[in-house]
């Protein structure tokens, strides 16, 4: 099977990075909705644990993270591609300010305002993963205005970029800084009361979120949770195995390795056999009843590899 399989949740921002990318390549795609809480036993059985969404499967083939998810789209469906106006690169460091510093702007944003609302459980879970095991989502909606300052002022950057003269943040076709920057746009869109009044300073960023909005998601049709683990049960990963003898850490197939973000949020490490090294990825092996064998891919950046 050669599907393409999106793990996700409709109201998930980092999940509309992946989605948009499926608008941006026009790609056809199974629409898995999981839990927006993390009790997700067949999607748990095939990554090893990993609990972050969204997740992309390939028949036996898992890919967590939106990194790793972003470069195998470009891989298998190379036009039209993701790094167009000779920008091949620097979108991957553009990603370690929208994913990291500034997304962690707009989940304040977002959610502060809101938290004493929602259910509990679902803040508890956010803030721990987005903000740490000390969050304070009071002190959060009290320090507001502080942290509006400081999203207003990086916001502010993409309107510069924009004011250019340029339909796209980096030329005339829309590619990955797009959806960088598009995802945290469109979160702060669908989750902050006061959206409307904030981006009104903004009109060549409102002008690019139509732009980028009109993309669209590609073509997606539902699947189930349980179609996506019989998926992967009968089927056997192509991934073969593969060594880097530059590999800083001498990681090597073979090796036993857990695996986790780098980010202090108290997540469980995915443990299994590595399958392929590289400068920019690892695979490992995962063995699960529910799913059989199947193979777990990992971006290096923002990831800790230990070797057990």
């Amino acid at each position: 099977m050669s599907d393409l399989i999106l793990h996700h949740y409709p109201p998930s921002p980092v999940s509309e990075k992946v989605r948009a990318g499926f608008g941006l390549k026009s790609l056809a795609w199974r629409s898995v909705e999981q839990n927006r809480l993390p009790d997700r036993p067949e999607l748990f059985a095939m990554t090893g644990g990993y609990r972050r969404i969204p997740v992309m499967q390939i028949g036996a083939d898992i890919y967590c993270d939106t990194q790793c998810i972003l470069m195998e789209l470009e891989d298998r469906f190379p036009e039209p591609s993701f790094f167009p106006n000779q920008g091949a690169g620097l979108p991957f460091a553009l990603s370690r300010w929208t994913d990291g510093s500034l997304f962690d702007l707009a989940f304040r944003v977002a959610l502060a305002p809101v938290a004493a609302d929602l259910p509990p459980a679902f803040v508890a879970d956010r803030a721990r993963l987005y903000i740490g095991a000390n969050a304070d989502m009071e002190k959060e909606r009290a320090d507001l205005p502080h942290t509006l300052a400081q999203f207003r002022a990086q916001i502010g950057w993409l309107e510069a970029r924009l004011d250019t003269g340029r339909p796209y943040i980096l030329g005339d076709v829309p590619g990955m800084p797009d959806l960088l920057a598009w995802f945290i746009v469109w979160f702060i869109k669908e989750r902050y009361e006061d959206a409307p009044t904030f981006f009104a300073e903004f009109p060549k960023l409102q002008a690019w979120s139509d732009r980028m909005s009109a993309l669209g998601h590609g073509r997606s049709t539902p699947m189930t949770p349980s179609e996506a683990l019989d998926i992967a049960k009968s089927t056997t990963s192509p991934t073969r195995e593969a060594s880097d003898p530059r590999d800083p850490q001498g990681l090597t197939p073979g090796m036993m390795v857990a695996i986790s973000p780098l980010s202090d949020s108290g997540e469980k490490p995915v443990e299994g056999q590595l399958r392929r090294v590289s400068r920019d990825r690892l695979a490992i092996d995962n063995q699960n009843p529910l799913c059989g064998h199947v193979v777990v891919h990992f971006p290096r950046v923002g990831y800790r590899v230990t070797v057990l």
